[in-house]
């Protein structure tokens, strides 16, 4: 099992995530068409305002194997509210804890954030992802669309 760590992207690392981002599309993200300057000013604006949200570098043995989006919104029924937006781990790293790590990471900043619940959507054809957010007590709610109580629901 690794242990890995985590680094709160700066915007120095844009590059090495858009090229993150554009593997992950590529591997994993069905149908999601890259494009360069699209992504490239959103992670510049996620990097500057952390009111939207935080970017994290995946990091095993001081060498970046992924990176995790998180964004925040607000709702009736939740509160305050994230969407797990995006997660890459290299397929070199998968199936080694690293996953598993990330799921604690994730809680745990919620929970520091006041976030009511996480949200994220996951491909139809990726078993792997759906059971590691299985595990971490994410739930279906008739849809793909998957939430995981951060605090206890209304």
């Amino acid at each position: 099992m690794l242990a890995p760590t985590f680094r709160a992207a700066e915007l120095a690392d844009v590059d090495l995530l858009l090229a993150y981002v554009q593997e992950f599309y590529a591997l994993d993200a069905i149908g999601i068409r890259f494009d360069e300057p699209v992504v490239r000013r959103r992670l510049t604006d996620l990097i500057k305002d952390p009111g939207l949200g935080r970017v994290w570098l995946i990091v095993d043995d001081g060498e970046p194997i992924g990176y995790l989006v998180l964004t925040f919104g607000y709702s009736l029924e939740y509160g305050r509210d994230a969407m797990l937006d995006e997660l890459f781990i290299r397929p070199s790293h998968r199936g080694r804890g690293v996953g598993t790590a990330v799921m604690l990471l994730l809680e745990a900043t919620c929970r520091d954030l006041g976030v009511g619940a996480v949200h994220l959507e996951v491909g139809h054809q990726n078993d792997a992802a759906r059971n590691l957010y299985r595990k971490a007590d994410f739930a279906i709610h008739g849809t793909d669309f998957m939430t995981k109580w951060i605090t206890p629901p209304p």
